[in-house]
């Protein structure tokens, strides 16, 4: 079988990651065409990629008959639009979260879907794909540590990134930690609240950074999560999950931890995203390929998380939303739809 023709639409940090990983890190495919509102950007990533053009309409790249899937990296406002676009088109996508910005178009997404008869979209929660992530889902499903109680997360980054502002750490950061949850637990977030600690002196005027989201799931559970994208330090992303018998901790992504001066130690901090979660981007992106090529007997072109994981985080981030603005807890009304079930 000849390789997939791939179009990756929005080259920026994560765009061109992609671009790379499929270009040097996986077999069975080639980047065929990229798009990006800067054509200089474009040009950079593409000019070392033998048969890949510059298509400067990502919609042209969908609808091309030349290209066989679609990589959305582009900024989370434009997903909608373009993923019913790949629905139009019967392309498999591989959309970079939030699947969309809000409850109701994403649910509108998996309700389109769903009418086709065959899953074209998968969302990139690359978490569940993460050893330490699947190592911890692990552990709590044997139950080694007893019914897991609750949880305590932390995300944080170095820098924003442009244009960053209040909810964007909710639809941007915090979506990572809703999907997380889900995939550790089982069952559904039910209510969210958001706690407005002291922003930070170094955030932008008008940023609310750090913020704390509080969970709550069907049966109880308690899920805290710093959200933290202005530290100035690192790229940071722990999770602790406390049981009856035990806790386990993953994301100490440190390197060595030394001593020094009396009363000190350290390590090494992981700078960005990229270096932290580099093997799961590149299993993710092997797997949702493979799935691609085995798409036509199955129905199923997609290995991963789906377009209900992306609505069910959509559905979390848009209450979070809501309790920035009120700090009130704010409830999730469990999706209807039977394909989010």
């Amino acid at each position: 079988m000849t390789d997939l023709r791939i179009a990756v639409l929005g080259v920026g940090l994560m765009g061109a990651d992609h671009v790379d990983r499929i270009t040097n890190k996986i077999s069975g495919a080639r980047v065929a065409a990229v798009s990006d509102r800067s054509p200089q950007r474009a040009h950079a990533v593409a000019h070392n990629i033998e048969g890949c053009q510059i298509v400067d309409d990502p919609f042209d790249a969908i609808a091309s008959t030349e290209i066989d899937a679609v990589i959305l990296s582009t900024p989370g406002e434009a997903h909608e639009k373009q993923v019913h676009a790949c629905l139009d088109h019967r392309k498999p996508v591989l959309c970079e979260k939030p699947l969309t910005t809000e409850a109701s178009s994403a649910l509108g997404i998996v309700e389109r879907e769903a009418g086709l008869g065959i899953r074209l979209i998968q969302v990139g929660f690359m978490r569940r794909f993460d050893h330490e992530y699947i190592q911890l889902e692990s552990l709590l499903t044997s139950g080694q540590i007893g019914q897991p109680l609750l949880a305590h997360c932390i995300h944080r980054n170095r820098v924003p990134g442009p244009n960053f502002t209040s909810e964007s750490l909710i639809t941007d950061s915090l979506v990572h930690e809703a999907d997380v949850t889900r995939f550790l637990f089982k069952e559904e977030i039910t209510t969210v609240q958001i706690i407005k600690p002291t922003a930070s002196a170094g955030a932008p005027p008008g940023l609310q950074d750090p913020q704390i989201a509080l969970f709550r799931t069907e049966s109880g559970r308690h899920i805290d999560v710093e959200v933290f994208v202005g530290t100035g330090v690192g790229y940071e992303v722990r999770t602790e999950v406390v049981g009856e018998f035990g806790s386990a901790t993953i994301g100490h992504d440190v390197g060595l931890i030394k001593t020094g001066a009396p009363g000190t130690w350290g390590g090494n901090l992981t700078p960005t995203f990229l270096e932290r979660f580099s093997q799961a981007y590149t299993d993710q992106l092997q797997r949702w390929v493979n799935a691609i090529r085995k798409g036509p007997t199955t129905g199923d072109f997609t290995d991963g998380p789906t377009a209900a994981d992306g609505y069910a985080a959509a559905a979390v981030c848009s209450a979070a939303k809501q309790s920035l603005r009120t700090g009130q807890p704010v409830e999730i009304v469990p999706p209807t739809h039977e394909t989010c079930r």
